[in-house]
């Protein structure tokens, strides 16, 4: 039975989501996808930590209420991709998240800095305990270091691999950028 896994590319307040199934051999792209992780008509919730232009977010009140409502969109995201037609019948065990950062944003000293470091941080959490809520296994990946990390992980040189996430982008509708072959290359390792 061909295994079938998520890679996302996790920006602020969306993800990107390419699903393929496939043994890793020959991998064969089921989807690609938008999930919002943030709603659409409240605006603030694009980047909650923030408060304006290089200004952070200093209401608690106002923050936990942008928190709840991201939480809220990451799960019922999933629950739709999960949905979705081109996943229907099959069941997705793996995924794995690019991300442009892990720090830690208490080590973050400049306040505008901290409110993105802080926005990564939350939306990686919500969309692994969104995912995770569905029996999904979650890893997680700084993007600097996927290409060595699939080199090794796939055998195969950067130029094999750019060619084979290349075909694989010409299968779908839609665009086929950087994001979407991050999203792409890390299904693909969990396969």
């Amino acid at each position: 039975m061909n295994r079938v896994a998520l890679g996302c590319r996790v920006k602020s307040g969306y993800a990107i989501v390419v699903a393929l199934s496939g043994p890793a051999s020959a991998p064969v792209v089921l989807a690609r996808r938008i999930v919002e992780l943030s709603d659409p008509a409240v605006p603030e919730t694009r980047q909650p930590y923030h408060d304006g232009f290089y200004k952070q977010e200093g209401d608690p009140g106002e923050l936990a209420r942008r928190v709840r409502i991201v939480e809220r969109c990451a799960n019922r995201s999933i629950a739709s991709l999960l949905k979705d037609d081109c996943l229907a019948g099959l069941r997705c065990r793996h995924a794995y998240l690019v991300v442009g950062s892990v720090i830690d944003p208490s080590r973050v000293g400049n306040l505008h800095i901290r409110a993105h470091a802080s926005e990564g941080q939350l939306f990686r959490t919500v969309l692994v305990d969104a995912l995770r809520a569905h029996e999904i296994e979650c890893e997680v990946v700084v993007e600097k270091t996927l290409p060595a990390l699939a080199i090794k992980a796939l055998r195969r040189t950067q130029v094999e691999i750019a060619r084979t996430v290349g075909a694989l982008g010409r299968t779908v509708a839609g665009p086929w950028r950087v994001e979407e072959k991050a999203a792409c290359v890390a299904a693909w390792l969990m396969l």
